[in-house]
């Protein structure tokens, strides 16, 4: 027969709490174990990284832009009068002197304008002849008039004279001696009148001429004005140069101030560089600046900065202080470099592609001459196109990775295979 054994139960339950607290603590010691195990460092391939050693010495900071070369003198032809295209006699490309007719508009309106205009000066200059005929007769008449009145008077005066001595010896009746000295009078006065008259006459005259060349001189011009309206249905070129643009076509009717055409001198260009708003700031008057029209680099220097910022750019203009290369014509895409200034005896670094001039970045140092690299907080100071200042975090000879390193934004340590 069987016989039950005491405690065996028991023994198993203990066993088996044993056995899972032991489990428990294991897996806690694990999860602790494995909370306190780094990461695993990234592997990159070196090939495919920019990799620079920082240096010491001169540093020039430069910025760059893209432009076009356009040219320094440049007029537009706008349109005098209204007109309808009749004719283009030159066309884009082709070399202009001032007198070069481009092409012919026809208004018939203008025409019969300026006819009538004509008309009305040629009249308008007849009338002022008229006036000038019939003003120097009336003068003539007054004269006439004021002459026979002065005689009249003289001989009235001849008469009273001699009426005084015959009446001193009673030789003459008192009505007809007083009749002589009324006489003498009223010639007198009219006299006086008359002499008067012809003066208004004579200086009334050049006002009145005055007045009426005014009007001549006002039909005049006005014919002059239409005249050159007409002649300016030739649309002339203005200047010597190429003729650039030529925006309308045959039949096309043009308003007052429309453009007709654009000319411009090829042998005076400047360059006009785009540079972004956040690197024009130090950009000065008269800094130094190199232009490459790919088919050759051209000194020149700065002649104006834009004051407004379009599309994120600042447009600056360079003067050409040298000869351009063969080939080089108006809107010609060219590549601008600008000289800022030079420094002295900075450490400096090839540009990265991350962070911006006078911030604080992470750069991945190599660490001696194993292939692993360190992120190190760098202070940057001054930029140039493709180098940067370094103020501190780093010392010239240390090798640093330039390339774009946010992918390994969470590792403090890259390996480089």
């Amino acid at each position: 027969m069987d016989v039950p054994r005491e405690g065996v139960a028991a023994k198993k339950r203990k066993r088996r709490i044993i056995i899972i607290a032991a489990s428990v603590l294991g897996l806690i010691l694990a999860t602790i174990a494995i909370s306190r195990l780094k990461p695993a460092v990234p592997s990159v391939d070196r090939s495919t990284v920019w990799i620079d050693t920082v240096k010491r010495g001169p540093m020039v900071r430069q910025v760059r832009g893209l432009g076009t070369l356009v040219p320094e003198d440049i007029r537009w032809i706008a349109a005098a009068t209204e007109g309808r295209v009749e004719k283009i006699i030159v066309w884009p490309g082709t070399h202009v002197e001032p007198d070069t007719v481009i092409f012919e508009m026809s208004s018939a309106e203008l025409e019969q304008t300026a006819h009538d205009a004509e008309l009305k000066a040629t009249a308008a200059e007849a009338e002022l002849t008229t006036l000038r005929a019939t003003l120097q007769r009336e003068v003539l008449d007054q004269e006439s008039t004021t002459a026979r009145v002065h005689s009249e008077y003289e001989q009235a005066k001849m008469e009273r004279q001699t009426n005084d001595q015959l009446a001193k010896n009673g030789l003459i009746a008192e009505l007809d001696y007083k009749t002589s000295k009324v006489k003498e009078a009223e010639l007198a006065n009219r006299d006086g009148i008359e002499q008067k008259r012809l003066a208004f006459s004579r200086d009334s005259i050049e006002p009145q001429i005055a007045a009426k060349q005014a009007a001549v001189d006002q039909a005049r011009q006005l014919a002059k004005l239409k005249s050159n309206q007409v002649e300016a249905l030739h649309v002339r070129a203005g200047m010597s140069g190429v003729l650039q643009q030529l925006p309308v076509q045959i039949g096309q009717r043009v308003k007052v101030g429309d453009n007709l055409a654009r000319v411009a001198d090829p042998t005076k260009l400047k360059a006009q560089v785009k540079i972004a708003e956040t690197q024009a700031k130090d950009i000065q008057i008269n800094q130094q600046a190199v232009i490459d029209t790919r088919n050759g680099t051209v000194k020149g220097h700065v002649t104006r900065v834009d004051p407004a910022v379009e599309q994120g750019t600042v447009t600056v203009d360079v003067a050409f202080d040298e000869a351009l290369p063969k080939g080089a014509r108006p809107d010609l895409s060219v590549d601008g470099t600008i000289e800022l200034e030079r420094l002295d005896n900075v450490v400096y670094v090839g540009r990265p592609a991350f962070g911006q001039e006078n911030n604080t970045v992470g750069m991945f140092k190599l660490v001696g001459s194993s292939s692993e690299a360190v992120r190190t907080p760098v202070k940057l100071g001054k930029s140039s196109v493709n180098t940067i200042e370094i103020l501190d975090g780093l010392q010239p000879g240390d090798q640093v990775i330039l390339s774009d390193t946010s992918a390994w934004d969470a590792h403090d340590r890259i390996r480089l295979n």
